[in-house]
């Protein structure tokens, strides 16, 4: 399913503004391109409204090891580093599996 379609499909569900908004940068995010690259740039579209987008800069800004950077344009620039040894040896001392993935 396209982005466009899940995003039609999230309307339909009755889905707050917000929870469109993390929907799709997360899907941006976690897109094969921006996980390969280890950078992705948001965009911000006219029907984001400012309290939604305000709201996920600030859940972004809050994740360790995200650099963002803020263009003239409105976009963001997400871009985040390869986990370390050190960073997949806490994940399994804590029991957690370890994956390839982004940090957030």
């Amino acid at each position: 399913m396209d982005k466009q379609k899940k995003i039609q499909e999230a309307q339909r569900q009755g889905l707050t503004g917000l929870e469109r908004l993390g929907l799709r940068v997360s899907a941006m995010i976690g897109s094969p391109v921006a996980q390969i690259q280890r950078w992705v740039t948001i965009h911000r579209l006219d029907n984001d409204s400012d309290q939604d987008w305000q709201a996920i800069m600030e859940l972004l800004a809050e994740i360790d090891r995200l650099d963002m950077t803020f263009c003239d344009d409105g976009s963001v620039i997400l871009q985040w580093d390869k986990p370390t040894e050190d960073d997949w040896m806490a994940e399994r001392e804590g029991s957690v599996e370890a994956v390839e993935q982004a940090p957030f």
